[in-house]
This record gives C-alpha cells, structure tokens and sequence, in this order.
C-alpha cells in the first residue's frame, strides 16, 4: 500500500442548505473536490430548495462556540471561511474565536440576502459584521449589492468596483473581492481583487441563461481550499475564479434545476495544475 501524505485542512462556518445547493454543503463538496478535507460548524439550519428559502433557525451561540473548539482541538484548519452568519451575536461569537487565531487566514463572504430575496443577514448584524469581524479578514468577497451595502455607495461599473474594493481596503485592512456578476451590459463576468498593493481584473465569460445557487459560496471555498494547499491570496484567487467558471459552464441537472458541478473535469484539472 502506497505512503499518502496528509490531507490540507479547510474550515466552513455557514449555514446548512437542506437543498444541497449552497452553504455548508456547497462548500464541503468544493473542499472535497480540491484534495482538502473538509471540517464545518453550522450558524443555522435553513429549510430552502433552489427556489426560496421557506425557513432559518439559527444556532445558539455556546453550540456554535463548542463546534468551533471541537474543529480546533483535533483539526486545526490552514484556512477558514464564513458564509451565512445571520445574527449579531453568532457574528459576535465568531469574531472573538477567531480574534485569538490570527494565524488562520480568514475569508468572509457576506451573506446578507438569498438569490430568491430571504434576508439571510439581520440588520443589526451588519454592523457588528462590520465592527468586529472584517477587521479580522484576510478577505472579504461582497457581490455588487453587499458591496454597496457595506461601502455605502453605488456599484454599477467596473470603475465603481475599483473603488469599491479600494475603500473596503482601506476601512478594514483586508482584501476585497468585488463579485460583478450582477453588472449589467457586459458579454463577460468580471471581479476585482485588490489587496492594497496589486489589482487584479478577473474575466470570464457571462454564462446566460442558468439559475444557480449557491456561486458565492463555492467562489470563496474555492478560495479557502487553495489557501489551505498554501498557495497565496492572489493565487487563490485567480484560480478559484477559473475554478467557479468551470463549475457553471459545466452544471449539471437534476429534478429540472441547474446545479453546479464541483466536480468538474478530472482531479488534475482542478488541482494538480495549480500545485
């Protein structure tokens, strides 16, 4: 039997997705299909299928704190997201785990509201989202209406994205990632990275007429993933946007609805190319 060398350790601190679609189970199937073993703590259970949310019941606060000391103590992660975290005091919680483990990078998507309109973020936990835990971020990954959101303005162009990314840089000393796959007018998806010292314009083509869920998650898992496997932030990415691309272009069905293939291609397509 051949010597395996040890599997590169992501963490997931989102919502469940009953449907499968989105969440923590987008997220643990693109951990898996990166070689990356996959670790979660759930915010809240969501009763959703890839037409609405119908329900959320968010966890207690000393559930969520002893998942994540159960994660650490036996499988410290190299990297870690957040993915829907729904009220103040999860996001709370979570800040003050993580504000002891600077040494974990951690990649925030803002999950604020469901592609079917469900608020999946209260309103009073934008702020302490804010306060708290995007000044402890490496990344944070806000799509055009969570970047206007957080920044206060109107996103509407790739200029505007610029200097969308450029305050939130400024104002929480992290990267951005500014999601513009909302933009209207262009024949191509484009994202803007900047992390204070470079910029990246990230093109892909604009892929009409599928109705997915669950994008922005698997973009920042797969962004999480890389960064687990030790490549670095610009790397990450850069290859997870090649990697969510593939993940539309090449979705599946089932039960009539589109779905995003995390499995993509062969394991050296999404992984060993990027080694």
């Amino acid at each position: 039997m051949s010597k395996r060398g040890p599997l590169s350790i992501a963490l997931t601190v989102a919502g469940s997705d009953c449907g499968g679609g989105a969440g923590i189970q987008a997220d643990l199937n693109t951990f898996a299909s990166l070689g990356v073993h996959g670790t979660s703590v759930i915010t809240c259970l969501t009763a959703q299928n890839p037409k609405r949310v119908r329900a959320v019941q968010a966890c207690s606060v000393d559930m969520l704190r002893r998942q994540l000391e159960a994660v650490f103590d036996e499988l410290p992660p190299e990297a870690a997201k957040t993915g829907m975290l729904y009220s103040s005091p999860i996001v709370s919680a979570v800040a003050r785990f993580f504000g002891r483990r600077p040494s974990v990078p951690l990649v925030v998507d803002p999950v604020m509201v469901s592609t079917s309109g469900t608020q999946l973020l209260e309103r009073a936990a934008v702020k302490t989202l804010c306060a708290k835990l995007l000044p402890l971020a490496a990344l944070v990954t806000p799509n055009l209406p969570e970047a206007e959101l957080l920044t206060g303005r109107s996103v509407r162009s790739i200029e505007d994205m610029r200097a969308a990314a450029r305050q939130l840089h400024e104002r929480f000393a992290c990267a951005a990632l500014i999601k513009g796959g909302h933009l209207r007018g262009l024949r191509l998806a484009a994202d803007i990275f900047y992390d204070g010292k470079q910029e990246l314009l990230l093109w892909a083509p604009f892929i009409r007429g599928l109705k997915t869920h669950g994008t922005g998650c698997t973009y920042s898992a797969a962004i999480t993933g890389y960064l687990a496997r030790g490549r670095t932030l610009a790397q990450a990415v850069e290859w997870a946007k090649e990697y969510i691309t593939q993940a539309l272009v090449q979705s599946r069905r089932a039960a009539g609805h589109d779905l995003l293939n995390w499995f993509w291609g062969s394991p050296k397509d999404r992984i060993s190319s990027h080694a």
